[in-house]
């Protein structure tokens, strides 16, 4: 009998050895040979995002697969690490690889349910996991997790352990790690949380999706308060604190990760010149980019451009809703259509899309993609209130399933308003070293991509004839040549097509005016026979000292209308040259390349205006154009900038293409140099009561207003070499004789009753002077009448 129970219990304990004895082997044969080494954990080198900066440091961009900020563990603030201490593994700093209790009521759940769903996973392991394994759950994976953790914790110390885990794990919302979270999820740094809020973060490890703040608010609020409580049963957290932390209501970024400041098109310019230097590395090894973009400048442009974009819009009229849908008839169908039609139709800045589903005259009731339904009325129907009379036509009908755009005023009240499909562009630049301040390039950069600063070839219309004028001051004209504005007739060699007789757009004055004059008030006429006289020939090869590309501008003398080929980037370029003395400086836009260790792999050494070996025209040249210029905006087509802006040191000039295709300004004060522009991708006409001076300048004005505040005016010395003869300024050389002193004095005056309006070629800009008194422009032509008159 006792032979037998002890061959019973020796038989007992064989077959408890067994599985032991398999796990052994297991373990040895096939888990140790296949451990991946642990060179991703000693040698971590995170996926950190290409990051994109302005000047004074504001977030532009951010390019790569992963969202994460590495935050060293020194610097992890204390409360975050308690609060993911409380949530995950409250004993991480005292067990080993693995909490053996946790560990083993885990395993027996396991061996029950013959399943691995059970955690019991401490830190550590987790790194083992997110680091080497899959997400499949068995016992054979928990065995080489467990296996992994203790090499783990023999390579490195708990700190580097709990450091890896903070920055690799994911938390939703695309972000990686809590430096990132902490961003996404509340809009501050990691260093800033509260204890609510590390707690909030430190319940997403368990569920990103499920305990999502912005996705689940509820389940969200739920976890933080589980977390809290072990806090608080840990004593990490007083009583007061606990309390406080529980009542305390957290202010979520409800966008997830965001920008702002708007200089997505700056960004994507930035994105592309890194990878043509680092390819696929540059979305993976940190790199940050700091440009030479001004926050408030950026800003500026932005909001110029999208208010003068949707000012223009709305001068135009309603044009109807975007889309249209049946909606259907059950309450569950309807919804669920409401939602696949609105992502298709996703927000620009304040203009929302909504689905009407209920219109009338009086009001418009629609729903918002979160489910909310507002409703329209009075004001809020104004601007589309031919979409809602009866006879409306199909396509312009406001009805139920009509998709529409809405927003919203301080007073929170809704009207309905619609996406522009007019495109605009805008850009500055520092005519000292060619730094970017600002890069707008276009109305929103997820409707189109398409950068206008920099790709869009446009015509650049009278903006372009400051180039001709300056090319005619080295041929002896000077701002007092008189220029007979009279009737001509080209022939079809001159103009590169039929016989032309090119009109100005206020008409004739059938009168000499002075060469300033007539770039003020941007006369047709008078700029053709400046370019006749100095020949399209030379022109164009001149021109091409203020970056223009040649080949782009038409040997003909159309060239002076604007008829060539320019980007807003090229213009700003060439005016440029003119704010700075007479350099060409190449624009830039990178200043800095570092990585998140401080490393600097490129510093731009910019050129700077003042090295002669950049001077393309004379600084005399560049002095009198100035004051040409300057001319424009106090008394010409540009007058409303100086009316609006209030400083004397405003140069630039408008400019409007033939049909008012495109629309342009052009312009600068001291070395901040800015061109706006405006037209649309397919061209046709803006609108026959549309000039540079209604489309562009008014963006112009906006940002001008905003960056140079608290600038001092700028006072511009006279060169060398210029002398003002008659009170006029001209090359000192020309004072003495060989100057053009007139032109076209033999063409006679157009007859009385002659059509003078729409111009084939060309269309400047608004003749009227905004002003109310007569100008000096005004007193000096009539003057000059009144000399041919006498016959002195």
């Amino acid at each position: 009998m006792r032979s037998r129970m002890l061959f019973l219990g020796l038989g007992l304990l064989a077959l408890m050895g067994l599985p032991i004895a398999l796990l052994i082997g297991y373990v040895s044969l096939i888990v140790i040979p296949n451990l991946p080494t642990l060179e991703a954990v000693t040698d971590y080198r995170p996926k950190i995002p290409l990051r994109v900066y302005t000047a004074d440091k504001a977030l532009i961009g951010e390019f790569g697969e992963e969202h994460r900020n590495f935050v060293p563990i020194k610097n992890m603030p204390d409360v975050m690490k308690k609060a993911l201490l409380a949530a995950e593994d409250a004993q991480f700093y005292e067990h080993g690889a693995i909490d053996v209790k946790g560990m083993a009521r885990a395993m027996l759940s396991d061996l029950v349910s013959l399943s691995a769903k059970e955690g019991g996973g401490t830190i550590t392991m987790q790194v083992a996991r997110e680091f080497f394994l899959t997400k499949k759950k068995d016992i054979f994976r928990k065995v080489t997790e467990v296996v992994l953790s203790y090499r783990i914790e023999a390579a490195l110390t708990k700190d580097q352990i709990l450091e890896l885990y903070m920055n690799q794990i994911y938390l939703g919302e695309h972000a990686f790690g809590f430096g990132s979270a902490a961003e996404v999820y509340f809009g501050k740094p990691i260093a800033d949380v509260t204890i609510a809020e590390a707690a909030m973060l430190a319940g997403l490890p368990k569920g990103p999706s499920s305990n999502n703040p912005i996705v689940n608010p509820k389940r969200a609020k739920q976890r933080q308060q589980h977390v809290l409580e072990r806090m608080h049963d840990l004593g990490w957290i007083t009583d007061a604190q606990y309390k406080q932390a529980t009542h305390e209501a957290l202010h979520l970024n409800s966008s997830g990760q965001s920008f702002t400041t708007h200089a997505e098109y700056a960004a994507e310019l930035v994105r592309q010149a890194i990878y043509k230097l680092y390819k696929e590395d540059t979305y993976t090894h940190g790199y940050i980019v700091y440009t030479t973009l001004k926050k408030a400048d950026q800003d500026a442009a932005y909001e110029a451009v999208r208010r003068n974009v949707i000012d223009y819009d709305r001068r135009h009229g309603y044009r109807g809703p975007e889309a249209f849908i049946a909606l259907p008839a059950g309450d569950e169908d309807r919804e669920d259509a409401v939602d696949e039609e609105l992502q298709k139709h996703p927000g620009s800045g304040n203009l929302l899309p909504a689905m009407v589903i209920a219109a009338s005259p009086k009001a418009v009731r629609a729903e918002m993609p979160s489910g909310d339904v507002i409703e329209i009325s009075g004001e809020g129907l104004r601007f589309a209130a031919s979409g809602l009379n009866t006879g409306a036509s199909t396509q312009k009908k406001i009805r139920p399933g009509a998709v529409i755009r809405v927003t919203q005023d301080a007073q929170g009240r809704w009207a309905i308003g619609q996406l522009p499909e007019v495109s605009a562009a805008f850009v500055s630049l520092d005519a000292q070293d060619g730094a970017y301040k600002a890069l707008v390039g276009g109305f929103d950069f997820n409707i189109t991509k398409f950068d206008h600063v920099s790709q869009a070839w446009r015509q650049p219309g009278s903006s372009f004839k400051p180039f001709i004028y300056s090319a005619a001051l080295e041929k002896g004209f000077s701002p007092a040549t008189l220029i007979n504005d009279v009737p001509l007739t080209v022939t079809t060699a001159e103009s590169g097509g039929p016989l032309w007789e090119p009109k100005n757009d206020d008409g004739f004055d059938n009168a000499p005016i002075t060469m300033r004059y007539a770039l003020a008030k941007s006369k047709n006429v008078p700029s053709i026979r400046i370019l006749r006289a100095i020949t399209p020939q030379y022109a164009q090869l001149y021109v091409s000292r203020f970056g223009f590309d040649p080949a782009k501008q038409p040997v003909n003398l159309t060239m002076v209308l604007g008829t060539g080929s320019v980007t807003p980037l090229q213009m700003a370029g060439a005016y440029a040259v003119f704010a700075n003395g007479g350099y060409q400086i190449p624009p830039y836009m990178i200043q800095t390349v570092m990585d998140v260790h401080g490393t600097v792999f490129s510093e731009a050494k910019p050129t700077h205006a003042g090295q002669e070996s950049e001077r393309v025209i004379d600084p005399r040249n560049a002095f009198v154009m100035d004051s040409m210029l300057r001319q424009v905006v106090r008394t010409g087509t540009g007058a409303m900038a100086t009316q609006k802006l209030g400083r004397p040191d405003l140069a630039g000039k408008t400019g409007t293409t033939n049909g008012a295709v495109d629309g342009w300004f052009a312009g600068y004060s001291g070395n901040l140099v800015a061109v706006s522009w405006m037209g649309y991708d397919d061209p046709k006409s803006l609108g026959s009561r549309e000039f540079g001076a209604t489309l562009a300048l008014p963006a112009w004005i906006d940002y001008m207003r905003t960056a140079l505040q608290g600038k001092p005016i700028f006072q511009r010395a006279v060169p060398d070499g210029v002398v003002q003869n008659e009170g006029e300024w001209m090359y000192g050389e020309f004072a003495a004789g060989g100057a053009v002193k007139t032109l076209g004095m033999d063409d006679a005056p157009a007859p009385v009753g002659t059509d003078n309006e729409n111009p084939p070629l060309g269309a400047p800009g608004p003749a009227a002077n905004p002003g109310n008194a007569p100008s000096s422009l005004e007193q000096e032509r009539q003057k000059v009448i009144d000399l041919f008159k006498s016959g002195r």
